[in-house]
């Protein structure tokens, strides 16, 4: 009895080892290939992406009322009648401030050369007043500081930005050029520097991190070429992670009109710090960050309320306890990310069920993303892009995979069967439906002879008994070809531009009513590259052609010309049919506009149909010609140069 209970379990053990080896290393497989691609900085873009987000979806913090900025407006722009503003505007604005009795004033605006007329007041200024930090520019290309400035008094402006255009990082220091020994100092550390002093806190090297800066008990955390989503990045000089002040309105924002006019509350500069910079549109002086909620446009930020950020979050971790962002070792972050990757193979295995494997998947995720965002609300920056990526793919992509296996038979019949049902409409309805259409226009209006009523029914007769033989051969040899309305029958293979050729010149052929009166018949079509379409996208494009021009010809009363164009523009292609007949004289949507648009949805455009100034109808379809199709043709492309490459190799 023991021996017969000790193989049954043995027995049940070599079952669920073989369970687990078929169902778990797929998922292992989706670890390690997630991993490698987190290693090698592939995920970069995921991640800085993640922490954008969550930085944008923070509670909004109060304004900072350590920080008032005074920025030169395009109001301040036009009032000076120049610009740059002239050093004596720049000056006076400095003394009225002084007058303030600020901690300290930084200057964001490149003064290394005079800008008359003031020139010499503002050297006076600079020397009479020792809380003024003027700016220049350390890396390339360089600007040098004034002359005229002691060093104390100098922090450079530089912003380092990452791949993608955006800006999460503060160069607070770098190496002298001129001297290895001595470092330079950003704009914004030497505000924060000068206003801690008077709190009686100075800036010393870091004690974990002796490379790394401190103000009293507070320590920097240092940017390193690993930290947090970042792999393999110039680390140069001393960086730090910048955790963006949140809300709408972070600080004070004055223009050199309101100190001029003295509508600024002395509360709002007395014992601040003040920073004087560019917030015309018109001056690009800006950067990009998408970390920041309710930015006026464009994901964009002036140069000045960059450095108020980077100051603010200096003087607030020392004074306030705010979170500086940190992350954790590399160590820590892979066996994070290993952790959550055996979480969806061992739901898969507890669930066998495809539903409840994606509603648990879906609670896990929504619990990472929510782990995730309050670690970094206290200044943990962990890695959760590669995890949600691995459960996306093991939880989702591989139960899904199960399903769409057991469907895809089915599903593709019902496909097959609605696109058959399609075609054989738009034939129907572009060839005798238009004939017949035309027909019963003309008996109801009277103007068909008993002849020629017999003639339009013989064609309408041989139209239908066409169409029936062509489908039957169709389904017989499934060549590559499409019949029209008039009974021509185009062979798709052939370039986009020369079938638009035929079936305009063959359709204007077609015995409808209004095509009779037309004067000017103009056409002119792009050619497009054959790895942008495929020939049922040939196909459906020349039938709404057709189907635009038909509708010329049955309801464009009194047109006298017809305009066909396809026009390519930057990746876009446009497909337009004009004419200046009645316009359009119902907006209800018939079959052929639902068809269109259905098209356009497709083909990731968009449709329109419009009646024009001052009379007639603009029928036209947009699209971008970088399609699945046409990425599909660029990556075969890609792959063929990278193969040949490595084979010369």
């Amino acid at each position: 009895m023991v021996e017969a209970s000790e193989t049954q379990i043995w027995r049940k053990i070599k079952k669920e080892i073989a369970i687990w080896r078929t169902g778990a290393l797929p998922g292992f497989a989706v670890l390690a290939i997630v991993t490698i691609a987190r290693f090698t900085g592939l995920l970069q873009p995921l991640e800085w992406m993640a922490l954008d987000n969550f930085l944008h979806l923070r509670p909004a913090e109060p304004i900072d009322n350590r920080i008032t900025i005074i920025g030169i407006n395009e109001d301040d722009i036009a009032s000076a009648k120049t610009y740059p503003i002239p050093d004596g505007e720049i000056a006076a604005v400095i003394r009225k401030v002084q007058n303030y009795k600020p901690r300290v004033i930084g200057l964001d605006i490149v003064r290394n050369v005079p800008l008359e007329p003031g020139h010499k007041q503002l050297i006076d200024v600079f020397k009479q007043s020792k809380n003024i930090i003027a700016i220049e520019k350390v890396l390339p290309n360089q600007i040098a500081a004034l002359s005229y400035v002691s060093s104390e008094q100098i922090g450079f402006m530089d912003v380092i930005a990452d791949k993608d255009g955006n800006s999460r990082r503060v160069l607070l220091s770098t190496p002298s050029l001129n001297n290895n020994q001595s470092y330079k100092f950003s704009l914004s550390l030497r505000l924060a520097e000068n206003y801690l002093s008077r709190e009686g806190i100075t800036l010393e090297n870091g004690i974990h991190d002796p490379e790394a800066m401190r103000f009293g008990s507070v320590e920097i955390p240092r940017f390193l070429p690993n930290t947090g989503g970042y792999v393999g990045t110039d680390a140069g000089g001393v960086q730090t992670l910048l955790n963006w002040r949140s809300g709408k309105k972070p600080f004070r924002v004055l223009s050199l009109n309101d100190i001029k006019t003295g509508k600024s509350q002395p509360e709002w500069l007395r014992d601040r710090i003040i920073l004087i910079g560019i917030t015309a549109p018109s001056v690009p002086d800006y950067l990009y960050t998408k970390a920041i909620a309710d930015l006026k446009s464009f994901d964009q930020i002036f140069g000045v309320e960059f450095h108020a950020h980077a100051c603010s979050q200096i003087i607030s971790a020392v004074l306030n306890k705010r979170p500086l962002l940190k992350d954790w070792s590399d160590k820590w972050e892979y066996l994070w990310i290993t952790f959550w990757g055996f979480i969806p193979i061992i739901i898969g295995r507890l669930t066998q069920s495809v539903l409840k494997n994606l509603f648990a998947i879906g609670v896990i995720s929504l619990l990472l993303v929510g782990i995730s965002y309050l670690l970094l609300i206290w200044g943990w920056w962990i890695p959760v892009a590669p995890n949600l990526l691995i459960l996306g793919i093991n939880g989702v992509g591989l139960s899904a995979f199960a399903f769409y296996q057991r469907d895809r038979a089915l599903q593709s019949q019902i496909n097959e069967r609605q696109r058959t049902i399609d075609h054989t409409f738009t034939l129907i309805h572009n060839g005798p439906l238009q004939t017949l259409a035309n027909t019963l226009r003309c008996v109801q209006e009277q103007n068909y002879s008993r002849e020629k009523l017999h003639s339009q029914l013989k064609s309408l007769n041989f139209e239908i008994r066409a169409i029936g033989e062509y489908l039957k051969l169709e389904a017989l040899d499934q060549e590559e070809s499409l019949r029209i309305g008039s009974g021509l029958k185009l062979d798709l293979k052939l370039p986009i531009h020369e079938l638009f050729y035929e079936v305009y010149t063959s359709t204007l052929e077609r015995d409808l009513p209004f095509f009779q009166n037309l004067k000017v018949k103009t056409r002119s079509f792009d050619p497009i590259g054959e790895e942008y379409l495929s020939i049922e996208q040939k196909r459906e494009l020349c039938q709404f052609l057709e189907e635009a021009l038909c509708n010329v010809g049955k309801h464009a009363v009194g047109a006298k010309f017809i305009q066909a164009t396809g026009k390519e523009n930057q990746g876009w292609y446009t497909l337009t049919i004009k004419d200046n007949g009645c316009g359009i004289s119902s907006n209800l949507e018939n079959k052929g506009t639902k068809q269109a648009i259905n098209l356009a949805c497709k083909l990731g455009g968009h449709f329109k149909r419009e009646s024009v100034s001052p009379r007639g109808t603009l029928c036209e379809l947009t699209w971008f010609l970088g399609g699945s199709k046409g990425c599909i043709g660029k990556i075969r492309k890609q792959l063929k140069s990278f193969f040949g490459s490595a084979k010369d190799g």
